[in-house]
């Protein structure tokens, strides 16, 4: 199950970085918060020039279910 509402929306590299700074608001502590928003920010300009559809949608698919996995395991 997705970490927030709307996950199945997500197309789109903006939309998926939009997504994940909003799960970041679900984290317990501002220290991990900040952590978090800036692996997302690395990682978006890390993969800012990829072009190819399908490993757009790979990454997108990657990304969700890590912020389930992240998500879940600070909320326990």
């Amino acid at each position: 199950m997705p970490p927030l509402a709307g996950a199945d929306l997500v197309r789109t590299p903006v939309q998926l970085y939009r997504y994940l700074l909003r799960c970041c608001k679900e984290l317990p502590a501002e220290n991990m918060q900040r952590h978090y928003k800036h692996a997302i920010r690395q990682n978006f300009k890390v993969h800012a020039d990829e072009d190819d559809p399908e490993r757009i949608q790979q990454i997108i698919k990657r990304a969700i279910e890590d912020a389930d996995w992240i998500l879940s395991k600070y909320k326990k």
